[in-house]
């Protein structure tokens, strides 16, 4: 029998690259609950320490930074599944996903007192939802420890590449797969060898290999997990 203390959420860890943010909004959205991003959380902060001009070297100044802004996720509704990033009340979605952001982000993620002060957000943002689903690299572990559903995300090397290069080039962004690769793997050590934080599966995870799955087929496994711990219901 699960303990009482389990809470109504979703936890989709995994590298860069698996898929999470395109599946956890597929998937909150079939299962009616709340889509959390907080890689947009990490990433709204680097672009305000970026816009500052603030050292990514200097920890002192980027943990203040991460004290004092406002950030606020919002969907457009239900049958969307778009979310708007609002950084201090300015819409930034797209910006966050540029990437310079997404190369100095492992600078502003890998700071203690930066990740503490995120996942106090992160978890009052959970406490008030009825039910939510959150993807990052440490939900399982850190975050949410005590969420009911685990789920955590991978895919091949290649094929993460392969995403990433085509979700820039979507977006208008003239990059060079190999460019991308070397990005993917410096995010990679850093995530999986950071001191605090880093990315693990969880030890009651559900592991998903998605390499050769499209989007629908791994959000409708996920949500298999959901519905055959709920006993089908």
């Amino acid at each position: 029998m699960r303990s009482e203390k389990k809470i109504n959420a979703v936890a989709i860890d995994g590298p860069a690259g698996s898929g999470k943010s395109t599946v956890s909004r597929k998937v909150a959205n079939k299962l009616g609950y709340t889509y959390i991003d907080t890689g947009a959380m990490y990433r709204a902060l680097t672009l305000k320490i970026m816009e500052k001009n603030i050292d990514l070297e200097d920890s002192e100044r980027i943990i203040r930074e991460s004290g004092s802004f406002t950030l606020e996720l919002q969907t457009s509704g239900m049958s969307d599944s778009t979310i708007r990033v609002l950084l201090d009340s300015r819409d930034v979605s797209d910006l966050i996903r540029d990437p310079e952001v997404t190369r100095n982000v492992k600078y502003v993620a890998v700071v203690p007192e930066v990740r503490a002060n995120l996942v106090k957000m992160q978890q009052k943002m959970i406490a008030s939802l009825d039910g939510s689903v959150m993807e990052g690299r440490d939900i399982g572990t850190v975050v949410i420890p005590d969420a009911r559903y685990k789920i955590f995300l991978d895919a091949s090397f290649s094929e993460r590449v392969e995403r990433r290069y085509r979700e820039l080039m979507a977006k208008g962004n003239d990059v060079i797969i190999d460019e991308v690769a070397k990005d993917l793997e410096e995010r990679d050590n850093s995530d999986y060898r950071r001191a605090v934080g880093p990315l693990k599966m969880a030890d009651d995870a559900h592991r998903l290999d998605t390499t050769g799955m499209s989007i629908d087929e791994v959000v409708d496994a996920i949500v298999s997990v959901v519905h055959g711990d709920r006993g089908g219901k």
